[in-house]
């Protein structure tokens, strides 16, 4: 049984950062794509940034020069680092693997996806 397993949201004030973690239990994910989508009330869960198997890392705009992913296979684990966060950053976080090399920003190429978890970003 395949397991994704986020940490480190919370509550911080606008310029803040955070660092999510999200370790994947189950099967290795060495040469598979994963990536950070967000949700917020009333919205479509949307594309926030994934790292191909090799590292190759692509983001939204939104978030590109604030936010930055990163992975270790050896800890089968993606991370998200987050920094000048804004309040348009609040949404719950979900952790995403691909079971195959596609990634990118396409929802459909992920099949396994953490619980999500709450980042709050006050003005």
């Amino acid at each position: 049984q395949v397991q994704l397993v986020e940490s480190g949201g919370g509550l911080v004030q606008a310029g803040d950062s955070l660092r999510l973690s999200c370790v994947a239990s189950g099967r290795t994910f060495t040469y598979n794509a994963m990536a950070w989508f967000r949700q917020a009330p009333g919205k479509e869960r949307e594309f926030v940034a994934g790292i191909s198997w090799s590292g190759s890392d692509t983001y939204a705009d939104s978030v590109k020069g604030r936010f930055t992913i990163s992975r270790d296979n050896a800890k089968n684990s993606v991370y998200l680092q987050m920094n000048s966060l804004k309040p348009e950053d609040t949404a719950a976080y979900y952790c995403a693997a691909s079971a195959t090399f596609r990634g990118g920003p396409t929802l459909g190429n992920y099949d396994y996806w953490g619980q999500g978890n709450q980042v709050t970003v006050s003005s």
